[in-house]
């Protein structure tokens, strides 16, 4: 897979998945454009990029604002005139709560961290994808979308209204040339859930294994599954592939990077 001359915009690209998919992308050709919000690790992801040889640029934003993704927009546009492929990684949650805990503005933040930003920077950018009739975006969802767990149902339902719109999205722009499709992982073990879980082995005088073996139980996951989780190279390597010309027959999928931990087929 080669990636020469291509543009891909990653957001949430300062650390965890996101920083693993925009150094895959970069590995192999694109010019990479690391979005996330200010910060120092934003800033080392770069130069991680440029030292390895691959070429990126930062641009620094909060996508939670209407008026900073037009920033961005025009930013990319005034610059590179184009771009090829949009991942949106973007997302996450701060705590797991019972329903009955989670005030209606914790449910309006988390739809506008996980489902509103990329909503937004996809509407932004389609237009671009148009006039060069060819683009592809992934929209970075979660097995939680599809088996949502019995708490954080403000997080499980903004996932799984990602997948909808992706759904929906390629069926309005497959035929323009641009492929939309979600990936959804599982428990991923990325360097800021490695410190997270040495702190809590530590706290809990128990073994990094033992701490993981325990975390995989008390999730609502398949007795099937995979008794380990993730690599976040094993999920950015699909991504890579989905924006791929490998992938041009591929629009309005969901691929699961779970191990087997979804229940259904």
């Amino acid at each position: 897979m080669n990636f020469n001359q291509k543009i891909a915009l990653v957001t949430g690209s300062s650390k965890g998945l996101g920083k693993v998919i925009a150094k895959e992308l970069a590995k192999r050709g694109c010019h990479v454009l690391l979005c996330s919000r200010p910060s120092e690790a934003l800033s080392n992801t770069a130069d991680e990029i440029i030292r390895s040889g691959g070429r990126c640029d930062v641009l620094a934003a909060d996508l939670t604002k209407a008026e900073e993704v037009k920033k961005i927009q025009e930013e990319t546009a005034a610059r590179f005139g184009r771009l090829d492929i949009l991942v949106n990684n973007l997302g996450g949650m701060k705590k797991l709560m019972p329903f009955d805990q989670i005030s209606d503005q914790e449910w309006l933040e988390m739809f506008e961290l996980n489902f509103f930003a990329n909503m937004r920077i996809t509407r932004a950018f389609l237009p671009m994808m148009q006039q060069q009739k060819w683009g592809r975006v992934i929209n970075i969802s979660s097995e939680v979308a599809v088996q949502p767990e019995p708490i954080a149902q403000h997080y499980c339902a903004a996932k799984a209204a990602v997948n909808n719109l992706t759904k929906s999205l390629s069926l309005a722009y497959g035929n323009q040339g641009i492929l939309i499709n979600a990936v959804s992982p599982a428990f991923i073990m990325t360097a800021e859930i490695e410190q997270l879980i040495l702190k809590m082995a530590e706290k809990n005088q128990t073994s990094f294994e033992d701490t993981v073996a325990n975390l995989l139980k008390h999730q609502s996951r398949s007795k099937h599954s995979m008794p380990r989780p993730a690599k976040p190279e094993e999920v950015a390597a699909l991504v890579v592939f989905l924006a791929s010309d490998l992938a041009s027959y591929i629009n309005g999928s969901n691929f699961r990077v779970d191990g087997g931990s979804i229940a259904t087929l």
